[in-house]
């Protein structure tokens, strides 16, 4: 591989409640190194989880820009909330410059979903994203741009629960596998109901639990799929939630 190739690589971070994910992609997708991952910090601040972005880094090939997916709101490369990581730790933290100081390089910083969503879409019509982990993490897409984030995660479903409290890990280790299948039925009626989509990509690392028969036009995709996204994203037009962080020195 040239030097211009490799000057044209992506380093692209997904940062999840319970492990951060990496490869490196070329500018099209593929990916070109090894896919690698850590558990989350236990005390997942800024500090650490900017300690362990480095050390997942360590031996990847070179790469001139990063993409990262990250389990919150991002606006502007900067992270507003971050509600499965360190608790009142992640208001107002310029993560990007951060990382961009790190490397040295260019960086993307969007929500975790979206850049998922950009790995998986189609790229035709009305299309959303869930993810079930951690949390629960949704995008929406319409042919293929990224529509403004929406927490729709933190709206109630019922008088004392929001969707990451009725469909995160956390539930899914309480009520079993049968009741949570049960709650992520009633979750896709909800979403059929209010969305209408064309197609729904659901994701995420319980996903493998799924036990129902799903519609014609729902899909189950993999994080590995998913991280690919990264490279989407240095193709999409700047707008307020997609920012491009510079180093500063």
């Amino acid at each position: 591989m040239s030097e211009e190739e490799l000057n044209d690589n992506i380093l692209s971070i997904d940062i999840g409640g319970t492990s951060l994910k990496a490869c490196i992609l070329s500018p099209e997708g593929e990916l070109l190194s090894e896919y690698t991952k850590l558990p989350t910090p236990e005390d997942s601040t800024p500090k650490a989880v900017l300690s362990s972005i480095k050390e997942l880094v360590t031996g990847l090939l070179p790469f001139h820009k990063v993409s990262i997916g990250f389990p919150g709101y991002v606006k502007c490369g900067v992270v507003q909330t971050a509600p499965n990581l360190a608790e009142n730790k992640w208001t107002n933290v310029d993560l990007a410059q951060q990382v961009s100081d790190l490397f040295g390089t260019p960086v993307r910083l969007i929500n975790d979903a979206d850049q998922q969503a950009l790995g998986v879409v189609a790229g035709k019509g009305f299309e959303m994203v869930c993810t079930v982990g951690t949390g629960f993490g949704t995008s929406l897409l319409f042919d293929g741009d990224l529509l403004p984030h929406l927490e729709l995660a933190h709206l109630p479903i019922s008088k004392n629960k929001d969707y990451d409290d009725y469909i995160g890990s956390k539930a899914l280790a309480k009520v079993g596998k049968k009741e949570w299948n049960k709650r992520l039925q009633r979750i896709i009626e909800i979403y059929k109901t209010v969305f209408n989509y064309d197609t729904l990509y659901i994701g995420g690392g319980n996903s493998k639990h799924i036990d129902f028969e799903l519609d014609h036009n729902i899909v189950i995709v993999s994080n590995r799929d998913g991280i690919k996204g990264g490279a989407k994203l240095w193709k999409l037009e700047e707008k307020y939630h997609v920012f491009t962080t510079y180093p500063k020195s």
